[in-house]
């Protein structure tokens, strides 16, 4: 990284000393060390949007860690390095009874938050209803990527098929890159697209890429089971990140979330 940046200046000033060690982590961040820490910088759009995430989450008492926000600004996020050590079968339940927390905590209306999710722009209006709330973030995104047929199939039945409940603060962005295995023995959550939700997504979405581990869903379940039917509407919480990497990055994603989509028209 060009050490000329005009940020570098501004986090000078937040951490009492001048940065450097600078090392890509991929995409637009950076670890650095500053004032004796170790600490992270991502650059471009949302990160104002991911910082008041970080801010939520970590104000919910029992929920996973996250790192402190060190810096805030509209082109500029500065958090604290998580130390990072091998997964544990006692992290894995550590994380299912912390997130049986965060989804204790309630949300005043569906969606808000967050108007991103990585580098995708999401609408985040909120409603009062659930069902207009997944129906209209699902059109939009299938609007980006030729989809709309398939998904306003889904749409239409949307009411019959999502759980009864309230909305809950969720992550948003649960995937298991954003779960970081703490050295001390803590599983951490980064990156967040938080808004209020069905807690059913949050599970869905960690369990994109492979079946959620078993002492995870069980300290989950003890702590908050979920309501009848989950299992045969992970799939139906599956669409909405599948749309959001169609609009990203197509390809396999397309036929995936198309799949989907036809499975509950």
């Amino acid at each position: 990284m060009d050490s000329s940046d005009s940020w570098l200046g501004r986090l000078a000033e937040a951490v009492g000393a001048t940065a450097g060690g600078f090392r890509p982590l991929g995409g637009r961040a950076w670890r650095l060390s500053a004032g004796g820490r170790q600490l992270v910088a991502k650059s471009g759009a949302g990160v104002l949007d991911e910082a008041e995430g970080l801010r939520r989450l970590a104000g919910i008492a029992g929920a996973p860690p996250v790192p402190e926000v060190v810096l805030a600004e509209r082109d500029l996020l500065v958090t604290a390095w998580v130390e990072q050590a091998g997964r544990t079968h006692d992290q894995e339940e550590a994380l299912g009874r912390m997130l049986a927390h965060l989804h204790s905590a309630p949300w005043p209306e569906w969606g808000g938050g967050s108007s991103w999710i990585g580098e995708c722009p999401v609408e985040s209006s909120v409603s009062g209803d659930a069902t207009a709330f997944y129906g209209g973030r699902l059109l939009e995104l299938a609007s980006r990527c030729g989809l709309e047929g398939d998904v306003a199939a889904v749409v239409a039945r949307l009411s019959s098929l999502l759980p009864a409940g309230e909305p809950s603060l969720l992550h948003g962005d649960l995937w298991w890159g954003n779960v970081l295995w703490g050295a001390d023995g803590r599983p951490w959550l980064i990156d967040p697209s938080v808004h209020g939700g069905c807690p059913e997504e949050d599970l869905a979405m960690l369990a994109l890429f492979g079946a959620l581990p078993r002492r995870l869903l069980e300290a989950y379940q003890d702590m908050r089971p979920l309501p009848p039917g989950w299992e045969e509407r992970v799939a139906l919480f599956q669409l909405y990140p599948l749309l959001v990497h169609t609009v990203l990055f197509g390809g396999s994603y397309r036929e995936r979330a198309q799949a989907g989509a036809r499975h509950y028209a």
